[in-house]
């Protein structure tokens, strides 16, 4: 068998971080993006399989907060018993494809190919999403946000995964909701797509968390906007035009242009907000 065709999935994290160090692998886990990138009839060059370890799937609480393993499924995160403040990531988790494909697809995947219209990145990010990376050395933290870099680009370095996802126990207050505009309801790659998380005391905001995706290189939240809703009842006429678009920078492409999707993600993200008055 050729380097090209190496395969191996090993039952442990140790394990699968001394294959990583040994070479160039590539770390697949549902491959519902790995294999659509792939021009032929198997997977190019030395894959690494990861989900033979039982420790990257599953959710569970921490002293912390929420921990949510690398390869847990969209349908994992849609049947899991989460409070209110993960109902957006349930949201976009029943937008990830067909059922077969959430059914495949994790968590961890949709982070790494690092797609600027990857669904699950807007609400991870309204929950201050923390990435745990693992290495040879040990494991280290990083914000989602810093996590993804650009367009098909993270902070992984070769040697590294992504073992788990954190939330936080102090973003797991209020509740939260998702919303995606695309040429048709099902099945589509986004033209914008938006999460809010609010937490609500005595009729006004002292919590709010938005973002949006599909708007510009990476997902974005949106602190000014945020800002302005704190210390209010929810009001989605304090998202105006202006604010949205110093904090988006789209494209023109197929789907839509600049303008359109400027437009749109901020009807989008009212929408979004005022469904959780």
């Amino acid at each position: 068998m050729t380097d090209r065709h190496l395969y191996q999935r090993p039952d442990t994290l140790n394990d699968a971080l001394a294959i990583l160090a040994s070479g160039n692998w590539q770390v697949a886990a549902g491959c519902t993006d790995l294999f659509p990138a792939t021009q032929r009839k198997v997977l190019d060059g030395p894959t690494l399989d990861i989900t033979g370890i039982a420790d990257l799937r599953g959710i569970t609480r921490t002293d912390a907060g929420l921990r949510i393993g690398a390869t847990t499924t969209w349908s994992d995160i849609i049947n899991a018993d989460l409070p209110a403040a993960f109902d957006g990531l349930k949201l976009a988790a029943r937008e990830v494809g067909a059922i077969q494909i959430q059914n495949r697809g994790t968590l961890a995947g949709n982070l790494c190919n690092a797609s600027p219209a990857a669904d699950g990145v807007p609400p991870l990010l309204v929950l201050d999403a923390q990435v745990e990376i693992s290495n040879p050395e040990g494991t280290r933290h990083l914000p989602l946000a810093t996590f993804i870099t650009g367009p098909r680009k993270t902070a992984l370095a070769q040697n590294e995964l992504v073992s788990a996802i954190h939330i936080p126990a102090a973003a797991m207050d209020g509740r939260s909701h998702f919303l995606k505009l695309g040429a048709r309801k099902y099945l589509v790659i986004s033209v914008a797509m938006t999460a809010a998380r609010i937490a609500v005391k005595d009729g006004v905001v002292t919590q709010a968390a938005l973002a949006i995706g599909s708007c510009g290189p990476v997902a974005t939240r949106l602190p000014e906007v945020e800002a302005r809703l704190i210390g209010q009842p929810i009001r989605p006429d304090l998202i105006t035009d202006a604010l949205v678009a110093k904090a988006i920078n789209p494209i023109d492409d197929i789907r839509a242009d600049k303008s359109y999707r400027k437009t749109g993600a901020t009807e989008l993200l009212r929408r979004t907000v005022e469904r959780l008055a």
